[in-house]
């Protein structure tokens, strides 16, 4: 049958694609960028899993950071000297490195180059925070955006960097879920068997609801699970539903269910992007409440792209195989991600 052909050369395909996309996104690196007087302390947090060789000499690591981020001061480099590495710890799973750079004199205008790709690999991106007395912003280095430009002024009020601070952690969480593979794969798991907007709506609410509580809990310091338990979970959990799609499509009635105690296990991996940053509760509270409104921007935004086009292949006489077949691809998935997963914790 042709639509067993295509089954078959999708899972054929998602097999070399799961392989591919488990080692895709890069590390991710979390700065704070403080700005006084003629001085820069730059503080990086990197996860130690994702540094392999350089994480064997600190030492290496941090000169290698202070190579390759460039400060500039109205036009000047100012000279950069490690100061302090900090190793992971039985609560930090992260090596931290502190660079101090001395300018020729106080500083009005900043340029930043955040050049680690150069050690870390291409897809290397880092979130920093540049913080000064009176102003702060918010900057995403990443592939084809490495350099910025701030301002030092010592005019601004405190509370008018917030709506700014909020904005970007906004946008940090819509990237965090479209580019979190896994996380849209276990949604389209979820929703491939939903007919209807009222199941529809009972599913996102019942993940949003569960994410948003574990994610709260675990950014806030309350509650903590090891990213070596949290990912292997989230892979079991595409299988689980992929698999109850091919094997048990009658429970989807109960499918919000399924949402909503797995999602507790996503809101823990949603977490980790803000936890590395280390911030003050103030500050943690408005980029947790931005951070989790962009998550549910951006779930819905997938939402509105995913549904319609299952919705019509439903119908009679179009594509009434299209929710196995998908399913059986994330299965396949799921499975490579459990597996390498599993192997790396």
């Amino acid at each position: 049958m042709m639509w067993v052909r295509a089954l078959v050369a999708v899972v054929a395909v998602s097999l070399a694609l799961g392989s591919a996309v488990a080692h895709e996104g890069g590390t991710t690196g979390y700065a704070t960028v403080s700005v006084a007087g003629q001085s820069v302390r730059y503080a990086l947090s990197v996860p130690a899993e994702g540094l392999g060789d350089a994480a064997r000499d600190l030492r290496e690591f941090a000169a290698a950071v202070a190579r390759h981020v460039a400060i500039d001061a109205d036009g000047a480099a100012c000279s950069g000297v490690p100061a302090e590495t900090r190793p992971p710890s039985a609560g930090r799973a992260s090596i931290e490195v502190v660079v101090l750079y001395a300018c020729a004199a106080p500083i009005r205008n900043l340029s930043i180059r955040d050049g680690i790709d150069a050690v870390l690999g291409a897809d290397h991106h880092t979130i920093a925070d540049i913080q000064w007395s009176g102003g702060a912003r918010q900057v995403l280095f990443e592939k084809g955006q490495r350099v910025a430009s701030v301002a030092i002024t010592g005019n601004a009020a405190p509370d008018r960097a917030a709506p700014s601070q909020f904005v970007f952690y906004l946008g940090l969480g819509v990237e965090h879920i479209i580019g979190g593979i896994d996380h849209l794969l276990f949604l389209l798991a979820l929703l491939a068997l939903s007919r209807g907007v009222w199941p529809t709506v009972k599913i996102v609410t019942a993940f949003t609801v569960a994410h948003s509580i574990t994610l709260s809990l675990a950014a806030l310091g309350l509650v903590h699970m090891p990213a070596r338990i949290v990912e292997p979970l989230i892979a079991a959990s595409i299988v689980w539903v992929a698999v109850e799609n091919l094997v048990a499509p009658g429970g989807v009635g109960r499918r919000w269910l399924i949402a909503a105690a797995f999602g507790l296990v996503h809101g823990l991996g949603f977490a980790s992007a803000l936890i590395e940053l280390d911030l003050s509760r103030e500050t943690l509270v408005r980029a947790l409440i931005g951070f989790n409104v962009g998550v549910e921007l951006g779930q819905l935004a997938f939402v509105a792209v995913v549904m319609p086009p299952l919705a019509w292949a439903s119908r009679p006489g179009r594509l009434p195989r299209l929710p196995q077949i998908l399913s059986a691809a994330v299965a396949v998935v799921g499975a490579v991600w459990l597996v390498k997963r599993l192997l790396a914790a």
